[in-house]
């Protein structure tokens, strides 16, 4: 009986043990399953963020009955055409050609790069000596302390920016900066140096000041304890402030449209100008929106390992 009893007692447990899968293998299957959904969301989420992409690209390679009627895979819906680049000089039968239109994208293509890279220089330069004199001292304007000036900058981040319409057209009138690459270069600056200021006090507050106190005591002035310790040790995010502001400068239209007319046009006005009589013509804005995207890609792609290094630097103390 109590041979028969064990019997029933092993043969229920190996039951058990049958139904109901090892805690391990339970906790394996949750862990695939959780993998499996964050990897199909990563994939959802980057078809989302990169078809405005492709359909820019492609969109440039079609002509108004493929733009019309919706078709989207090259060579399956329609095939590619030239007429796009052609209309700007840049496809492969005009390029080596005079083109009036080339010539104007040159030129608006190069007043971006200048006003956007001397507005990020700028404000890398100003935002940094800003940002650590915030980190390092402490300022008393009344009531205010570092924590309230440093609110003030991220504030202007608030401030919509046709608000300042009407007072930078009368201001920039009586300086005579209208249409001129300087104006919009203080702009621009003015623009990103809240952005930088934020950016680069992170960056401050991840270095030790013992470093800087050490220097002093070695007999460097505080200036050249700055660039001899903590620049070199903020380098990354500098360049990862000014990459960020160059690619917003780029993408600047406002102050572009409202604050030039021909001499200092940039590539944004330039691609919204692409509307007639007829409608808009999605080809050509396609195209200039294509080279227009083009420099700032390559750059994300050859500096991404520099630009999230900069961003994430003092974050882990």
């Amino acid at each position: 009986m109590a041979t028969s009893m064990k019997a029933q007692t092993a043969m229920a447990t190996r039951y058990q043990a049958y139904r109901e899968p090892p805690s391990e293998l339970v906790s394996n299957s949750k862990r695939i399953a959780g993998k499996v959904a964050i990897y199909t969301l990563l994939i959802l989420w980057t078809f989302i963020a990169l078809f405005p992409i492709y359909w820019t690209i492609t969109t440039s390679f079609k002509v108004a009955v493929d733009v019309t009627q919706g078709h989207m895979i090259p060579w399956y819906d329609y095939t590619p055409d030239w007429r796009g680049w052609r209309s700007i000089g840049l496809s492969p039968d005009t390029i080596f050609s005079t083109s009036t239109v080339r010539e104007e994208f040159m030129k608006r293509f190069l007043n971006s790069a200048i006003m956007s890279i001397g507005a990020s220089l700028l404000a890398v330069i100003l935002g940094s000596l800003a940002a650590y004199g915030l980190v390092r001292f402490d300022y008393k304007f009344a009531i205010w302390r570092n924590r309230d000036i440093s609110f003030f900058f991220l504030s202007q981040l608030i401030l919509p920016p046709v608000v300042l319409a009407m007072p930078f057209l009368v201001l920039y009138k009586e300086l005579a900066l209208l249409d001129t690459r300087i104006g919009l270069i203080v702009v621009y600056t003015l623009m990103v140096l809240p952005i930088v200021i934020w950016i680069m006090r992170d960056q401050f507050r991840g270095i030790p000041v013992e470093l800087e106190q050490a220097a002093l005591v070695d007999g460097c002035s505080t200036w050249g304890a700055f660039m001899r310790i903590v620049l070199p040790i903020s380098l990354p995010g500098m360049v990862a402030a000014f990459i960020l502001s160059v690619v917003l400068c780029w993408n600047e239209y406002f102050f572009a449209a409202l604050l030039t007319s021909t001499n200092a046009n940039t590539l944004p006005v330039m691609v919204a100008s692409q509307t007639g009589s007829q409608g808009i013509n999605w080809w050509s804005m396609a195209a200039l929106s294509t080279a227009a995207i083009a420099p700032l890609a390559i750059v994300g792609i050859f500096l991404e390992r520099y630009i999230v290094k900069g961003l994430t630097a003092g974050a882990v103390k």
